[in-house]
């Protein structure tokens, strides 16, 4: 769960302030005064949260000493005049009331609402265009060559059936873990969609510029074994959904929208988990309407830090109907059986169906490797069982360090130290010109990380990136620092915090804080394609030290090791969703420190979101 700020809290407060003197003047009845004020609040905090609205059943309000229930609290409202429904809100767009009640007891601010709806409708009309035709055999040739036939010939091949799926309609959500292909996938659907049409415009976005860059790069790695002329047009850039969206001066406006659609025919996001329910609805109403739309993520792992868990929703339940299990069937050379074993026939509970696929086999490491058994069981909730596991330290790759004071003991700052180690190496015997100096440096401190679960404390991020930066200043016999001219140091590593579109750098982009030739400071950033680019330090936009990065700032992100330091108490943010997120920034080790309990615990809490697109998609599916 987000963590509320007091700012946050000061305006929740306000608006139920605003809510029941707009009320009073409304002239709304005592019984309606008496709930409003409260329910004001909590609807403005669950926003706060990540919540994209507030069922009634969540509130626990009294009257007198009864309970209210939720038949109570909605006539209550509804008499408010503050609260509309949602037949109302479809019969009269520009209504005033600031909340909405629909038909399920669900309560939502008005911006959410609209949103929320205007995001069902417009999935749930691409979800319904399909292609019903099976493949033909030159259709099916290139999916052939690129995914040989199996050992298991009886097996389905996943990847595979996502490119035929993907083929076949104008959304397909793919969902999968760390290592288990999609990008190999989207090379694959990429390869046949330019076989079909050599002139289609295809766009790459995901929604920070490291995870841009990162599924650019993995792209082309897996585009080596395309034939030349279909690589020679694959996309040669990848940007932010911000930027490819175009950013206005107006805040939340953006220059392409369903006016000004995006000029693309094929739109891949990638880390599609990190999409908010606003950016998800603004990105979906630029996209033009016959333009297929790839989604690609990890349901697994942590939602957006604004309102909602967009593909969450999306993909938490698979369905496909007969006729489409009949089509991947011819077209992955299985039976429809091997396909229904895994994939049920769709139900009203598929947000939706035929447009949803999962890849479930890590190429990276196997499912009873190190951190694939300790990823499987956070998943699973088996906390006991894993930290038992992770204690017996049968496998090298996942370690445990029991540590649970209230700061970081020994053998975590040992860890943390030695992790950077290789970097510091770098750092004391530069070598070469710059270009060579900067590969080697970045190569460096990119194999390993810290991640901290919270901000504050003596084992959050500060005090973690505050320790970090006195060991590499002592190593390196740099004075202590000094006003703000002793924060810019050779080695100094930051996190941009804010997007700056005037100097192309991104809220999450990694710099390095390094000499030239010339001796003289500046940042340098890795540029797309190859080598790096300077800034100087004055004009940064907002950005922070990160030698220890927040599991947040680390979607997108992938490291040889990675030290996950918990907190020595459990926290609201803490849950199976963040550790899992944490544990599978690791490539090849990972190293959990903290309290056993807090593990647990950790492994037992579900990240819950209130939302109703799933609902509101099946509805519109069944209907």
């Amino acid at each position: 769960m987000t963590t509320i700020l007091p700012a946050q809290y000061d305006l929740a407060d306000g608006f139920a302030t605003h809510a029941l003197a707009w009320a009073r003047s409304l002239g709304a009845p005592q019984a309606s005064l008496a709930v409003l004020p409260a329910v004001a609040r909590e609807l403005s905090l669950a926003a706060s949260a990540g919540h994209v609205c507030l069922p009634l059943a969540a509130l626990q309000l009294g009257d007198g000493d009864a309970p209210l229930d939720a038949a109570g609290l909605r006539k209550r409202l509804l008499q408010s005049g503050l609260v509309a429904t949602a037949a109302q809100t479809a019969c009269a767009r520009e209504t005033a009331q600031p909340m909405v009640l629909d038909e399920e007891d669900r309560l939502y601010l008005r911006r959410f609402f609209d949103l929320e709806c205007r995001l069902a409708a417009a999935l749930g009309e691409r979800a319904r265009h399909r292609l019903a035709q099976p493949p033909g055999d030159g259709e099916a040739a290139l999916p052939s060559r690129l995914f040989p036939p199996r050992a298991d010939a009886i097996a389905p091949d996943w990847q595979k059936l996502a490119v035929a799926l993907a083929l076949r309609g104008r959304l397909t959500v793919i969902s999968g873990g760390p290592g288990t292909g999609k990008t190999t996938t989207v090379a694959a659907l990429l390869a046949c969609l330019l076989e079909r049409d050599a002139g289609l415009r295809i766009a790459l976005a995901a929604p920070t510029g490291k995870a841009a860059a990162r599924m650019l790069e993995a792209l082309r790695a897996r585009a080596a074994g395309l034939p030349d002329v279909l690589r020679a047009r694959l996309p040669d850039e990848a940007s932010t959904v911000h930027r490819l969206l175009g950013v206005t001066p107006q805040p939340g406006r953006f220059r392409h929208d369903a006016d000004n659609p995006l000029a693309v025919d094929v739109l891949v996001v990638d880390e599609a988990s990190m999409l908010d329910l606003a950016l998800a609805a603004r990105l979906v109403d630029a996209l033009p309407p016959d333009a297929r739309l790839v989604l690609l993520g990890d349901k697994d792992q942590l939602a957006a830090v604004e309102a909602g868990a967009v593909f969450a929703e999306l993909s938490a339940a698979r369905g496909l109907s007969p006729a489409t299990m009949a089509y991947l069937a011819q077209a992955g050379g299985v039976s429809e059986q091997a396909i229904a074993r895994r994939v049920p026939e769709a139900q009203a509970e598929a947000a939706l169906s035929d447009s949803v696929i999962w890849l479930t086999e890590s190429h990276r490491f196997r499912g009873d490797s190190g951190i694939g058994r300790l990823a499987a069981d956070i998943n699973a909730g088996r906390g006991r069982a894993a930290l038992d596991w992770l204690q017996a330290a049968g496998d090298a790759t996942a370690r445990w360090l029991a540590d649970d004071g209230p700061r970081p003991a020994a053998a975590t700052l040992a860890c943390m130290e030695a992790g950077y180690a290789p970097y510091l190496a770098c750092l004391r015997e530069p070598r070469g010109a710059a270009p060579a100096r900067f590969a080697a440096a970045f190569a460096a401190f990119d194999r390993f990380r810290v991640l901290a679960a919270v901000h504050e404390g003596a084992r959050g991020l500060a005090a973690l990136n505050a320790h970090l930066e006195r060991h590499l200043r002592a190593q390196l016999g740099l004075p202590v620092e000094a006003g703000a001219a002793g924060r810019w140091y050779a080695g100094r590593p930051l996190i941009v915090l804010r997007n700056d579109y005037l100097l192309g750098l991104y809220n999450g982009d990694i710099g390095l804080c390094l000499p030239d030739d010339d001796g003289a400071l500046a940042v340098w950033f890795a540029v797309s394609g190859g080598g790096y680019r300077p800034v100087a330090p004055l004009r940064l936009p907002e950005h922070d030290t990160a030698f220890a990065l927040t599991v947040h700032k680390s979607q997108g992100s992938e490291f040889d090791e990675v030290l996950l330091v918990l907190p020595a108490t459990p926290s609201r943010v803490l849950s199976r969703e963040l550790l899992y997120t944490g544990v599978t920034r690791a490539a090849q080790r990972v190293t959990v420190a903290g309290p056993p309990e807090v593990f647990v615990t950790a492994c037992a809490t579900r990240t819950e979101r209130f939302s109703g697109l799933a609902a509101r998609l099946a509805r519109k599916a069944g209907a």
